[in-house]
């Protein structure tokens, strides 16, 4: 988690505070969204190969074109690539789809969604499952990022050259519920003790390192971690994977289960505009760049390289991809993976704050019934 005020990406999210509102908003109860598999009909739009950026479509006059309304979690960034790659290519537009991007105002996406104020929204695996464990009615329709990006960060010029060497230092944090059974779960993976002390950041994570607030702290790679390097601050990171921690999907792209099934063919074609977006961004990440600048003006005028070196990260580490080269798709082995660990912790908890006293049906929190 970053205080950086360009990017809000964590297995640890300001989602619990919001956990009242969803209950209020939703059935409650800690029940799992009641989705069923929509019909069977073919998409309304072909998933092919993405065409140049200056393959512009042109909309089609005779399509009645629907609103579809998507909520940021932060200001635009590359996590968002492939909706400003998908409507600068006029892919929305031929869809019949009006993308109506919501700006970021402190709420979360998860808690429009749940109240009904956005019909999709950015969101992450373990946010998603802190919502749907309080009683949102929503669920993930595809993954983003099929992986996780982050990693335990440190000064490469220090002396800690393992996670087990972060028993009795510094972890600075933002104060959510996972963050420390996160890291204290791959301190001990590598033979630690899994003591630490913690302290509230007030900074980005790299400048925190660099001030020495702290030892350690949970990066983003693939923009916190680009920062630091464009500011020469080197750091020595561990993934979280090479410690036998769940990988996990690092962002997921979240719609309320009522409009879905109210809108099966807007949503399927919604979807396979926004999986072409991405799919572009992961063949083309330097155009991808290029359009997520050009359509957002003045967002990121004071660093522009900051997000073409993050898409061409993104791109690198087959961040948009799974096993089998694909872009979209979940597995409920990676929704059990890092939710149940969530729920072993006993970090779940229903609308009305109590924790869950049985696992959530892993396999409900996800469909890819809407994916081309």
């Amino acid at each position: 988690m970053s205080a950086s005020p360009d990017v809000r990406v964590a297995p640890i999210v300001a989602l619990l505070l919001a956990v009242a509102v969803l209950a209020s908003a939703c059935s409650g109860g800690g029940a799992s969204p009641s989705l069923t598999a929509p019909p069977t009909a073919a998409p309304t739009t072909a998933a092919t190969s993405p065409p140049t950026a200056a393959a512009t479509s042109t909309p089609v006059a005779s399509v009645t074109r629907a609103t579809v309304r998507l909520a940021l979690d932060w200001t635009p960034n590359t996590n968002h690539t492939g909706f400003f790659v998908a409507a600068a290519n006029g892919w929305y537009d031929t869809a019949g789809i009006e993308l109506a991007v919501l700006p970021y105002t402190g709420t979360s996406p998860e808690t429009l969604l749940a109240a009904g104020q956005a019909d999709c929204g950015i969101s992450f695996q373990d946010a998603l499952t802190f919502a749907v464990a309080a009683g949102a009615p929503i669920v993930s329709v595809m993954a983003i990022l099929q992986h996780t990006a982050q990693e335990i960060a440190v000064l490469a010029a220090g002396d800690i050259e393992r996670p087990r060497d972060l028993d009795g230092k510094t972890y600075g944090g933002f104060g959510y519920p996972n963050e420390e059974p996160t890291v204290r779960a791959v301190i001990q993976n590598d033979g630690g003790r899994g003591t630490f002390n913690v302290v509230t950041l007030n900074a980005a994570v790299y400048e925190a390192l660099f001030s020495k607030q702290v030892d350690f702290a949970i990066t983003f790679t693939a923009w916190e971690g680009i920062e630091a390097t464009q500011r020469g601050i080197a750091l020595r990171t561990f993934k979280f994977t090479d410690y036998g921690f769940p990988d996990f999907y690092q962002v997921v792209l979240a719609c309320n289960t009522d409009w879905l099934l109210e809108h099966v063919d807007i949503a399927r074609t919604f979807l396979a505009a926004t999986v072409r977006g991405c799919e572009f961004a992961h063949e083309q990440p330097a155009e991808a760049a290029a359009l997520l600048i050009a359509e957002n003006l003045g967002v990121f005028d004071a660093n522009p390289d900051l997000p073409r070196e993050s898409a061409a990260f993104l791109a690198a580490q087959g961040l948009y991809v799974d096993v089998e080269g694909r872009v979209g798709r979940q597995t409920t082995a990676q929704w059990a993976g890092y939710s149940g660990f969530l729920y072993d912790k006993g970090l779940l908890v229903d609308g009305n704050g109590r924790p869950l006293t049985a696992p959530p049906d892993y396999a409900a929190l996800y469909t890819n019934a809407y994916l081309p």
